[in-house]
């Protein structure tokens, strides 16, 4: 039998993680957690979520109608409880605005993938949902298409959505993207961003597996690896595309890394995924037949 108070001070505990994180300022953010079959703690509106205490906590019922609490629950509940009537292993729901991770979802760039072993089997592929304005059901519907492939969304302009069997877990996802976030962009000022080479790819790819993991990259044929081909059918309403990070083109079962683009990615492909080097190639190639004419 679940522990009410016992949920309520590790809702607080996160909640303080997420403030000193930077990953909350003010008042944002946003904590739930399941405790039985038709209620669910969540936080309240109004509050900074470093400064909690349980007796601040709010109870909701599955159709986000508060059973008690002296504070208001938050206005963001129904998307916690739209996760849950649709995954019945996840508990608990995390939403907040981790800076690095928030920043891909403003730029509308696809977090890569191929890069760090311990990402691509804890996350895979991460999607960017469009933007609806908080609160209302629509806002709470926009991240269904995402929920059966990924335990973590970014919402573009506004934060991230992660879930698990505890809060803990919910939580510990959202770090994980951030700090993974943070290390591509700091990689990126550097200078070039190396990704896995195929038989790398191919091989934590079936590791993942044996672990136990799943991941929808295995499901899928004909799609290349690296590309964030799982959620590429989404792009263009979202406006996301590589930008930023050029990922290796290669597919499963192919020999080499020249190969054309697979069928998915290519039926997918939105404006945001012109080739910049043949842009580049083809604004140097007339500058150079202007001045040529003009010499």
């Amino acid at each position: 039998m679940t522990n009410l108070h016992q949920i309520k001070e590790e809702i607080c505990d996160i909640g303080r993680r997420i403030y000193n994180r930077g990953f909350a300022a003010a008042n944002d953010g946003n904590i739930s957690f399941r405790i039985d079959e038709n209620r669910v703690v969540c936080t309240p509106t109004g509050i900074s979520k470093g400064f909690m205490k349980p007796d601040d906590l709010c109870l909701v019922d599955m159709n986000a109608n508060q059973i008690s609490g002296h504070r208001k629950m938050t206005s963001e509940i129904r998307q916690h409880i739209t996760i849950m009537k649709h995954r019945s292993d996840v508990k608990s729901v995390v939403h907040c605005h981790p800076p690095h991770a928030t920043a891909f979802g403003i730029a509308r760039e696809a977090i890569p993938q191929c890069i760090l072993p311990e990402v691509d089997i804890n996350m895979g592929d991460v999607p960017i949902a469009k933007y609806i304005i908080p609160g209302g059901q629509a806002f709470a519907d926009v991240i269904l298409p995402f929920i059966d492939k990924s335990d973590i969304i970014v919402q573009a302009n506004h934060g991230t959505v992660s879930m698990g069997p505890t809060v803990e877990r919910a939580y510990f996802l959202t770090e994980m993207l951030d700090a993974y976030c943070r290390i591509l962009l700091i990689a990126r000022s550097l200078g070039k961003v190396e990704y896995f080479t195929k038989s790398e790819a191919e091989d934590l790819l079936t590791l993942k597996q044996k672990w136990g993991f799943k991941d929808p990259r295995a499901e899928l044929a004909n799609c290349e690896l690296c590309a964030n081909d799982i959620f590429r059918d989404s792009w263009k309403e979202t406006g996301v595309g590589h930008r930023a990070f050029q990922p290796p083109t290669f597919r499963r079962g192919e020999e080499t890394s020249n190969s054309p683009a697979c069928s998915c990615a290519t039926k997918n492909n939105n404006d945001n995924d012109i080739d910049q080097e043949l842009i580049i190639k083809t604004i140097t190639d007339r500058v150079m037949q202007a001045l040529a004419k003009t010499g």
